[in-house]
C-alpha cells in the first residue's frame, strides 16, 4: 500500500463516496477505515475535501437541534403549566385494600396535599427541563440559541479542520516538535 493508504483495491469505493460529497469522516465511517488512512489515500488519489459544506452542513445540522430543543422546551413548559392547573381541579383519589381487595375513591374539590406535592414535585421538573434546553436569559430568543450553536459549529468545524491539517503534517513529517 503506497505510504499507508487504504488498500489499493479500495480505491474506486473512496472515489465513489468521495463523488457524494461525502466528508472525510462519514467516508471513514462508511469504509471502517480510520480518518487519518482516509486523508492519505485522498491525497495519493489527489483528491480533496471541501470544508465548507461540512461547515454549512454542520451549522444547519445544530440549527434543526436548536430548534427542536425550543419546541420541545415548549411542550414541556405547556405540560408544566396542566400539571400547575391540577392542583385546583377536582380529584379522584382511588384505592384497593382490604382482606377482600375492594376499590375506593373518593372526590376532593382539589387534590389532596400528597398529590399537590406530586403534582408541583413533576411541575418542577418539568420546567428544571425547559431552562436547561432553553435558558431563562435566552428564553424565546430562538435566534439567539441559532447564533450560539452555530459559533460552536463553527469552532468545532476549526478544530476538525486544524486536526486535518496536523495529521496532514505528522504524514509528511513537517509535524515534528
Amino acid at each position: 500500500m503506497p505510504g499507508g493508504t487504504i488498500d489499493p483495491k479500495r480505491f474506486d469505493e473512496l472515489r465513489a463516496l468521495h463523488a457524494q460529497n461525502m466528508g472525510r469522516n462519514r467516508i471513514a465511517r462508511e469504509m471502517g477505515e480510520a480518518p487519518v488512512m482516509v486523508s492519505r489515500t485522498a491525497e495519493h488519489l489527489g483528491l480533496t475535501f471541501d470544508r465548507s459544506q461540512i461547515e454549512v452542513a454542520t451549522k444547519a445540522r445544530l440549527a434543526d437541534l436548536a430548534e427542536r430543543r425550543a419546541l420541545l422546551a415548549e411542550d414541556l413548559l405547556d405540560d408544566a403549566e396542566r400539571l400547575r392547573a391540577q392542583l385546583w381541579k377536582p380529584t379522584t383519589v382511588y384505592s384497593f385494600g382490604g382482606k377482600d381487595n375492594t376499590y375506593e375513591e373518593h372526590t376532593f374539590d382539589e387534590a389532596p396535599a400528597a398529590e399537590k406535592r406530586a403534582l408541583m414535585s413533576t411541575a418542577a421538573t418539568a420546567i428544571d427541563r425547559v431552562l436547561k434546553l432553553v435558558p431563562a436569559e435566552a428564553g424565546s430568543d430562538l435566534d439567539g440559541a441559532k447564533s450560539m450553536l452555530g459559533s460552536l459549529g463553527e469552532a468545532l468545524a476549526r478544530y476538525s479542520r486544524e486536526e486535518d491539517e496536523r495529521e496532514t503534517a505528522e504524514v509528511d513529517g513537517s509535524g515534528e516538535g
